[in-house]
């Protein structure tokens, strides 16, 4: 009992320190060893940091990595192609300034379903939703939240088919896919894009009745994001149509479709049993699915782009360094954002 008790705590620790700008990689490894102190097995804090925690942690990034770098590079390719920018202006401009908070989270929605970063979507969106928002003048102060709902809700976690890390998590412990209860993921995204939609619809209607508008507004650089957004938008100079840029996002799910129900179960995996006796097959299809689905999609875009690239090996090599320092693009949005709406 008090074993589950000293668990509770420190996950109240981490999120309290966390929230306040500490990073979660520190955080993670002194709050696991906390609670085995707690419990009272004083000799374990050590070997339960670097044994068990260490062990799960390279347990993780074996499984995981691959889906890390390709989303990042996947995502970095989408920005600096300007496929992000083009599929983003195309759905401002068919809904106008007036549908200004739908607007933002469609776009959103749209790009992180098809498999590009959230965080490569929040930096691109912004200067986009800050100039929609001072048209229809809604308070900036809903900008992030309205970036939020669209990015890290229900394409993240609910819509069936969405290639995002946390819908893959699941797959290696309950040999599913990332299509695994449609039905019920569809309902729950629904819920929670309707009445995201609905509770910043009526902020914004509250704040106009009250006489609030967009609000001054100060250029400022937090952290180097100004610069950041500046690079990116510099790099746009190509102008991607949307049916370009499209077609990356739709190869993305589906093929993950087609590998998932028709290619990987007409296939015959009993030799690979024999070769690796210890790999689970049906708990490794729903991963392979979305690896191939991201490199066919990035080897695509790339292709389609061929010729209109600034600088082709800086963004490949951008994006690496993506998949290894997202915890710190968040805290760094954050703040931008939290600035920037006072």
């Amino acid at each position: 009992m008090f074993s589950t008790f000293a668990i509770v705590i420190t996950l109240l620790l981490l999120m309290f320190f966390a929230y306040r700008g500490y990073s979660v990689l520190i955080l993670a490894p002194i709050m696991a060893t906390l609670a085995v102190f707690l419990s009272g097995d004083f000799l374990s804090s050590i070997p339960a940091y670097t044994d068990v925690f260490m062990g799960a942690l390279s347990g993780f990034l074996l499984k995981f990595f691959p889906i890390f770098l390709l989303g990042a590079l996947f995502g970095r390719l989408m920005a600096d192609s300007g496929a992000a920018t083009a599929i983003a202006n195309t759905v401002v401009e068919k809904l106008g300034a007036s549908k200004a908070i739908l607007a933002v989270i469609l776009v959103c929605a749209i790009l992180t379903y098809g498999g590009v970063s959230l965080f490569v979507v929040a930096f691109a969106i912004y200067p986009i939703a800050k100039d929609l928002f001072k048209a229809a003048d809604i308070p900036k102060r809903l900008i992030p939240a309205a970036i939020a709902l669209g990015s890290f809700t229900f394409t993240m976690t609910a819509l069936p088919g969405t290639p995002a890390i946390q819908n893959a998590i699941p797959i290696p412990y309950y040999n599913t896919n990332v299509f695994a209860a449609p039905i019920l993921g569809i309902i729950g995204g629904l819920v929670m894009f309707i009445g995201g939609w609905l509770w910043l619809q009526s902020r914004a209607r509250k704040a106009n009745a009250a006489g609030e508008g967009y609000g001054q507004h100060d250029e400022e650089d937090v952290g180097g994001l100004g610069a950041a957004a500046q690079e990116a938008e510099a790099l746009n100079t190509h102008h991607t149509s949307f049916t370009i840029a499209m077609i990356p996002l739709i190869l993305v799910i589906g093929l993950n479709a087609l590998l998932t129900y028709a290619i990987f179960p007409s296939m015959d995996f009993s030799s690979l049993q024999t070769q690796f006796p210890d790999l689970n097959i049906a708990g490794s299809l729903g991963l392979w699915s979305i690896i191939i689905s991201l490199i066919v999609s990035c080897v695509v875009l790339i292709v389609l782009r061929i010729g209109h690239w600034n600088n082709l090996q800086k963004t490949i090599n951008r994006g690496t360094y993506d998949s290894c320092g997202h915890y710190r693009l968040i805290v760094w949005w954050l703040k931008y954002c939290t600035i920037h709406s006072r």
